[in-house]
């Protein structure tokens, strides 16, 4: 897998040389995260927290629900680490409090004695779960350092990390000494660690080449871009095609699963390394036809096209998930998906048919009848009415007609069900 950085510092998206040199400096965070999100998770790193001058939380909020983010940078409490899953971050990079000693004097922001940090590690764990955490061990000439890698620990990078997996799903390497150069990795430290542990591991620093993300992905590391993305020398769709698994059968065909937004499962099919660079170009899901041996865009006849969301590799990276948004029927039947019949009747598409009548109003549409009025009093009269059903299928009705309502409301104050999923899923990790 690839992951995107995007380091946050004084309001801006920067890249710095050896985390003190600014190179470049961007204003357009939102933007990036939707795009880094087609390729892979995104990586959001508050580098001022980190160093200890400040926090751009309020920057990082929106982004966690823009793309499938993990987010470091000043963590120092499990406080801290529980609010950011609640406000959509999917993992949460933690460094220098998983080294600091708690014990010593002077243990504080910046400085102190150093051990890992086993009372913190396993509240950590009981509160947001093992599989969000990730440990940054950055190391510079095989010592671990923190505090924005500014100050050594006198930690072993290799020993520590030993001690440090019973309590993460995935560790973050960095080579400090390559950071932001471009001048190439170190692969020695990168081989040990992978040698010592058995978790993920995603590399950074100084990776500045498609052979490289070859070399990392053959020894089972994901890597995290930042200096080579910003300036172009590696472009994201590139990286993501290196990073897969081509190897495994002849000829280098991949399965892909395509899956609507909501969920469902709509075809399978097969890609070559051109059909995902077209994918990515097209903005359109393509496949390598095994029949005839050539290139085909899903819908590129029918016009029942595949809209590109994003596209994810499986833990062993030979096998790629296809989020897209269908056109039309999926499958050459003319059904909903090669699967099923008909489409799954979610609340997303429920949201779907209401603001296709009220785009479209049709003869006769009660939909397109509801306006601001009418509809706040019909989501009033069909509370009370679930509050006073009494039997099973009184409360299903009534609950039906609230539901539909409710959402007719919401689609009319231009809110989407998908915001208030998120409002849900909020408040169930906070």
């Amino acid at each position: 897998m690839v992951i995107a950085s995007i380091d946050i510092q004084d309001g801006k998206v920067v890249q710095l040389r050896q985390g003190a040199e600014l190179v470049l400096q961007r204003d357009n965070a939102l933007e990036l995260a939707e795009e880094f999100d087609r390729y892979g998770e995104v990586a959001i790193i508050d580098l001022d927290a980190a160093m200890g001058k400040g926090s751009n939380i309020d920057m990082i909020k929106p982004l966690l629900r823009k793309a499938a983010c993990r987010v470091g940078g000043g963590i120092r409490t499990v406080d801290q680490a529980r609010e950011l899953v609640s406000l959509g971050a999917q993992k949460i990079i933690v460094g220098s409090m998983s080294f600091r000693d708690p014990a010593k004097k002077g243990a504080g922001i910046t400085g102190g004695a150093f051990k890992v940090n086993t009372g913190f590690l396993e509240a950590l764990v009981q509160k947001i779960g093992r599989e969000r955490v990730i440990v940054a061990v950055d190391a510079r000439n095989g010592e671990i350092v923190v505090d924005g890698w500014k100050t050594p620990t006198g930690l072993p990078l290799i020993e520590t990390a030993k001690q440090v997996e019973p309590f993460v799903s995935e560790f973050l390497f960095t080579c400090v000494e390559r950071e932001g150069t471009m001048t190439g990795i170190d692969l020695e430290p990168v081989k040990k660690l992978r040698a010592a542990v058995s978790c993920t591991i995603t590399a950074a620093g100084g990776v500045s080449t498609l052979a490289e993300i070859e070399t990392l992905a053959a020894l089972r590391c994901d890597v995290q871009l930042g200096m080579a993305l910003y300036t172009g020398k590696i472009p994201l769709a590139n990286a993501f095609i290196h990073s897969l698994n081509w190897n495994k059968g002849a000829p280098s065909l991949l399965p892909v699963i395509a899956q609507s937004p909501d969920g469902q499962v709509l075809m399978t099919g097969f890609a070559d390394q051109e059909a995902v660079a077209e994918t990515f170009r097209r903005g359109n899901l393509c496949f390598h036809s095994r029949s005839r041996n050539t290139l085909w865009m899903k819908g590129e006849t029918s016009g029942n096209t595949l809209k590109l969301h994003r596209l994810r590799a499986d833990c062993d990276r030979d096998a790629i998930l296809a989020v897209v948004e269908p056109a039309g029927p999926v499958c050459h039947t003319g059904a909903y998906t090669c699967f099923s019949t008909e489409r799954r009747y979610t609340w997303e598409y429920l949201q779907s048919i209401i603001a296709e009548r009220f785009r479209n109003p049709t003869p006769g549409s009660y939909t397109a009848t509801l306006d601001d009025e009418l509809v706040r009093e019909k989501v009033l009269e069909e509370a009370e009415e679930v509050c006073t059903a009494k039997t099973h299928d009184e409360i299903v009705w009534e609950a039906a007609d609230l539901l539909y309502f409710t959402t007719a409301l919401i689609t009319r104050a231009g809110v989407r069900v998908e915001e208030v999923l998120d409002e849900l899923d909020r408040r169930h990790k906070r």
